[in-house]
């Protein structure tokens, strides 16, 4: 008999990813941008995981290609951690998922893996239910980038970059599991630091806040959440099959919309539920291919 284990993990990672919305949200109520509070949770992770594998530091040290690896899952944790601040949780969770379509064509240019007719056909419903989320039902389509908030190209942004980080890691699946993870805690420091310093010069968001126990207390509070939700992804993909980690991990999805709904009152449209569906689906027959195909 199978341990169930592996699994609680995989719904324990996506539970604390579904729900992160919220924390950062007190933050900024509590006047800590999510650039800074990003950059804030990662320098502590990372000093954490440094403290826990110092050899890991030498190990990245070792491999320069991993400063791409950074700067993918850097951008994708900067516009992510941005949008649900700002945003519509659902929406943006939604538009986020555009990840297997993007992948497909990030590993057709980068791995050279020429997508199948069925992988196109998926590509059409993960777009199709985008312009079904995006578009207005009294608009054109050519009014679809016009309605586009900074949380929908955030969240479409941060999705292609996740793709990109997850080809990256099947590219640099050579280099030691540790020497990655420090480099990608690393980016996501480093990145959103480049970002709030870059934006808040501009005005575009405000600078550093005085210190306030009211966010420090959640900054510390949501590290230890991401690390130990990172061991837990790590403990379960390594224990199942990828189509079943995938599958699991979908279910991101449904803590964000529940929790959105019963926390901020947000309401679902009908569009969206079914452009959801689109994109889900698209997602979920992605994974299921793959499945089969192992």
């Amino acid at each position: 008999m199978h341990s169930p284990l592996p699994v609680f993990a995989l719904l324990f990672n996506a539970l604390i990813w579904g729900l992160s919305w919220w924390p950062f949200r007190l933050m900024h109520e509590a006047g800590l941008h999510p650039l800074w509070a990003t950059a804030l949770m990662y320098a502590l992770v990372l000093t954490g995981l440094i403290a826990l594998r110092p050899a890991s530091l030498k190990q990245a040290w070792q491999y320069p290609v991993l400063l791409l690896l950074a700067a993918s899952s850097g951008l994708n944790n900067v516009a992510f951690n941005w949008a649900v601040t700002v945003g519509d949780v659902v929406r943006v969770i939604l538009l986020f998922y555009l990840m297997p379509a993007w992948a497909v064509l990030l590993a057709w240019k980068i791995l050279g893996e020429r997508p199948t007719p069925a992988a196109l056909l998926r590509l059409l419903l993960a777009f199709g239910g985008v312009v079904l989320v995006l578009l207005p039902a009294d608009a054109s389509l050519s009014g679809l980038v016009q309605g586009l908030s900074l949380a929908d190209a955030l969240a479409v942004f941060g999705g292609f970059m996740f793709a990109l980080t997850n080809v990256l890691l099947r590219r640099f699946q050579g280099i030691p599991s540790q020497a990655r993870m420090l480099a990608m805690f690393a980016g996501c420091m480093s990145m959103a630091l480049l970002t709030a310093l870059t934006a808040s010069s501009t005005g575009m968001v405000p600078t550093f806040p005085t210190f306030n126990t009211s966010w420090a207390a959640v900054a510390v509070l949501l590290s230890v959440l991401l690390m130990v939700g990172n061991w837990a992804l790590q403990f379960g993909a390594s224990r199942l099959p990828s189509g079943v980690t995938s599958v699991v991990m979908l279910s991101e999805v449904v803590f964000a919309s529940i929790s959105s709904v019963l926390i901020a009152q947000e309401q679902l449209a009908a569009r969206t539920l079914l452009g959801g569906a689109c994109i889900m689906g698209a997602a979920l027959l992605t994974t299921l291919g793959r499945a089969k195909k192992a």
